[in-house]
């Protein structure tokens, strides 16, 4: 759950049913100005209610309403006279919760799909007639709820959108927090302003000081260690973490030997002259590579770095006197995708070691204070908080490091090629002006040799992959279409200069189906 709005400030409520985009909800609810707190759907309603929310938007879901030990929808919610926006699942439980009927489709619907609506409708205030949304379903509305009355529909779903204006209680089929329902904003901006009553009155500067309480609140006068990854996530943790306990927090990086070229002293600089905080800094390359020896499985990989991470950090815990907190820079995308068990009705995509990958008898409690924010936001926080731009908007780095970028074994000399194969790629980007155009680049090597030939002598050689995708959240990303020139002179200087490799390829797969690491 997301933390105890203040109560000058208003909000809405988001009961999360198991979507993959639940949290976009959220963002969206905060674009246009207003807190939004993500409860489980089975919270307790005075949990909830504590808040004082304006509004209510329940979630979509994997589930249909008829499934057995499908969620439902809490007594509370229609009780408590609040506005309601059920979204896909949300308005399937609203309807039959009401008395209306809900069946399995003969046409799913998955994809985008043309929606016209009344435009009377509060919900749809000053949108165009017809507009493009996402439509995921296999069950839809068969009959709306008494007192209820369409004001929507797509060629496969006659009621795309009902509303019950003397209740305020809306529903919508499709999703209107996703890129691909590009006047979505628009929707739910008019539910929490229109509908809801609510003011612009959340900003990054409210989140900070929330924030700030939170830590302070948590942690008391406890010790917090802190894992720095190198990657822009623990870096803007550990300055709002400095800014909220000072000397409290003792900042540990670890040389794991899976950092890009150059981390180390790069995050030793920023951490010491630019944040101000205490850092105590491990070589643990060996250990790290050890226990990855002859590892494949990038699962397991994974579970094995979060374990070494852990142990590494009681046993720099076990030197601070009160050390009772493990800090981490976990952010919203690595909570979806490792379906943590706060969202029990979420499906597994990958296990994030900062999330899935710990051992349950860990001794630290965890501090997690951007677990609620997509990158875009964290990078905001960052430049808030007084972080230099450069530290900012540096390429995301996961918290596993080049192990789950060196496909297959990992070895040192497989991983001294992978380095200096993305230092070239990235310095090609910088050099270009592109850094700051892709979310997200990096270089791979794959375990896949292929037959090349260098200077009239046949090589048998791995592979590099080269990743670079856009995207706004991270939940959905497309390929970078970068120039021809610029891919070919990064190919050109790998094979050249790098050891091991005689043949480069370009990934241009969308997640979905793919997912932005390859591991």
């Amino acid at each position: 759950m997301i933390a105890a709005i203040d109560a000058r400030l208003e909000g809405i409520a988001i009961l999360d049913y198991g979507s993959q985009y639940t949290q976009l909800i959220a963002r969206r609810v905060r674009e246009a100005g207003v807190y939004a707190a993500l409860y489980a759907w089975d919270t307790p309603a005075e949990t909830v209610l504590a808040l004082e929310p304006k509004g209510v938007i329940l979630s979509g879901g994997p589930n249909s309403v008829y499934g057995e030990g499908s969620p439902t929808l809490p007594t509370w919610v229609l009780q408590s006279g609040l506005p309601v926006l059920g979204i896909c699942y949300g308005m399937q439980l609203l309807t039959h919760a009401l008395g209306g009927k809900v069946a399995h489709a003969d046409k799913h619907e998955y994809g985008t799909a043309t929606f016209q609506h009344d435009s009377t409708c509060r919900l749809f205030a000053n949108l165009p007639d017809d507009i493009q949304v996402l439509m995921s379903h296999g069950d839809r509305i068969e009959m709306p709820p008494s007192g209820f009355v369409p004001v929507g529909y797509t060629e496969n779903s006659p009621y795309a959108a009902i509303g019950d204006d003397k209740r305020r209680i809306y529903g919508v089929q499709f999703h209107p927090e996703v890129v691909h329902t590009p006047r979505g904003k628009d929707i739910l901006a008019n539910f929490v302003h229109t509908i809801c009553g609510c003011e612009s009155n959340w900003t990054m500067l409210n989140f900070v000081e929330q924030a700030i309480q939170d830590v302070q609140a948590q942690v008391g006068d406890g010790q917090v260690v802190l894992g720095l990854s190198g990657g822009v996530d623990s870096m803007v943790a550990a300055t709002l973490l400095h800014r909220a306990i000072g000397d409290q927090l003792t900042c540990i990086f670890v040389n794991t030997g899976l950092m890009r070229s150059y981390e180390p002293e790069s995050v030793a600089q920023t951490v010491q002259q630019v944040i101000g905080a205490r850092l105590v800094a491990i070589d643990a390359s060996e250990r790290f590579l050890d226990k990855l020896q002859g590892v494949t499985d990038p699962e397991h990989k994974r579970k094995i770095i979060g374990e070494i991470f852990v142990r590494i950090f009681e046993e720099e815990a076990a030197k601070i006197e009160n050390a009772r907190f493990l800090a981490q820079g976990t952010i919203y995308p690595d909570v979806i995708e490792s379906a943590a068990k706060e969202r029990p009705h979420a499906r597994v995509i990958k296990t994030h070691h900062n999330v899935g990958g710990l051992p349950q008898d860990m001794t630290l409690e965890l501090v997690e204070p951007l677990r609620y924010l997509f990158k875009d936001e964290v990078r905001r926080l960052g430049l808030t908080l007084g972080l230099p731009e450069e530290q900012v908007w540096r390429q995301p780095f996961p918290g596993p490091g080049l192990a789950i970028r060196c496909l297959g074994e990992i070895t040192f000399e497989r991983l001294e090629s992978l380095r200096h194969a993305d230092l070239i790629f990235r310095d090609a980007l910088q050099a270009a002006g592109l850094n700051r155009s892709v979310s997200q680049a990096y270089a791979a090597l794959l375990p896949v040799k292929s037959v090349g030939v260098m200077g009239d002598q046949r090589t048998y050689a791995e592979t590099i992959v080269l990743r670079a995708v856009v995207t706004e959240d991270f939940m959905t990303a497309d390929w970078a279409r970068l120039p021809y020139d610029l891919l070919a002179e990064v190919s050109r200087r790998i094979v050249n200069e790098v050891l091991g490799v005689n043949r480069v390829v370009y990934d241009i797969s969308a997640k979905p189906p793919a997912t932005i690491e390859w591991e």
